[in-house]
């Protein structure tokens, strides 16, 4: 049986189609992220799940149990799904302490691992306002995960913080999902978390699900160009760059990310272009090359200079 189940849900609001008619299922201890532009109908779909936002038509299961809407029950909410946003609320007038007791259904053992996880331990005597945005974002976490959630539902956990606590928040989600026995979905706009963190993606398009595979499925062969910008950069070659196209492969349109691009000097190896830009962004360099039949985007980690020029070819990775 799969831990949750979304059958034909959708939800209407003040005359708009927020969800279409969506149904996928997710399996126990998975890490699943849901991806789409904004207004796609992510966080509509999330709170459905939760039991947060009353679904128009359709349900969603866990564990085969209905899970009621905010319309049918006095506090909205299941008591085995836990819900984090950006936009979480912490009683400013407590200890961080006494916030985590309250929810606590562990042991002191069990839970100071919680803590220790979540990156807690030396603020548990301060009160919440004396906090910054990034240690309020954990401790709400760690007041979840005391409550011994079965689904962990982080909707774009990472928004309004900064780059430092921005990649502290998300080492300790990283940490929490493969330590302890739960299942995590995850909404997010970043494609270098969704790559390196999901098992499966989920990917939403005005109101409905378009995709439901692999991270890598989605990134190496997407199956429009919608997709494929969601996961980053890419290079679109239709038969109609007839050079580029013989060169690069056969399907009717080609998504080659930029990483699948090589340059060299050597006439016989490829097809020549003139470089245009040249970007550094730290790992790589970031080339913008003008060919006879379109701009390609490649990254290297040696850039030439800007009118300098190359010969481009397939690189595999």
């Amino acid at each position: 049986m799969h831990l949750i189940t979304v059958e034909d849900i959708s939800k209407e609001e003040e005359g708009r189609t927020l969800v279409n008619n969506v149904r996928f299922s997710i399996d126990a201890f998975k890490k699943v992220a849901l991806m789409g532009e904004t207004g796609s109908g992510k966080s509509t779909v999330m709170k459905m799940m939760g039991g947060l936002v009353q679904a128009s038509s359709g349900n969603a299961y866990f564990e085969g149990q209905r899970i009621k809407g905010p319309d049918e029950v006095l506090l909205p909410g299941h008591p085995t799904i836990a819900y984090l946003s950006q936009h979480f609320e912490l009683r400013s007038n407590y200890r961080v302490h006494e916030l985590l007791e309250m929810a606590n259904k562990m042991e002191d053992e069990e839970a100071g691992g919680i803590y220790l996880i979540c990156r807690i331990n030396h603020l548990l005597d301060r009160k919440v306002h004396q906090l910054s945005g990034g240690e309020r974002q954990r401790i709400a976490l760690a007041r979840l995960l005391v409550g011994k959630p079965q689904l962990l539902l982080l909707d774009e956990p990472f928004t309004n913080l900064d780059l430092f606590n921005n990649r502290i928040i998300n080492e300790v989600i990283h940490q929490v999902c493969n330590k302890m026995a739960i299942t995590c979905v995850l909404v997010s706009h970043d494609p270098v978390e969704v790559l390196f963190w999901a098992d499966e993606l989920l990917i939403m398009k005005h109101g409905q699900l378009v995709f439901q595979g692999s991270p890598k499925e989605a990134y190496a062969r997407p199956q429009d160009e919608y997709i494929a910008g969601l996961l980053g950069e890419y290079n679109l070659i239709s038969p109609e760059q007839k050079t580029l196209y013989k060169l690069f492969g056969v399907e009717e349109m080609i998504f080659i990310r930029p990483e699948k691009i090589g340059i060299g000097s050597d006439p016989t190896t490829g097809i020549p272009g003139t470089v245009l830009e040249v970007k550094f962004l730290g790992t790589h360099y970031r080339l913008l090359i003008r060919t006879s039949e379109m701009d390609v985007i490649a990254y290297v980690e040696k850039a030439p200079s800007i009118h300098d020029q190359v010969f481009i070819f397939p690189k595999s990775l």
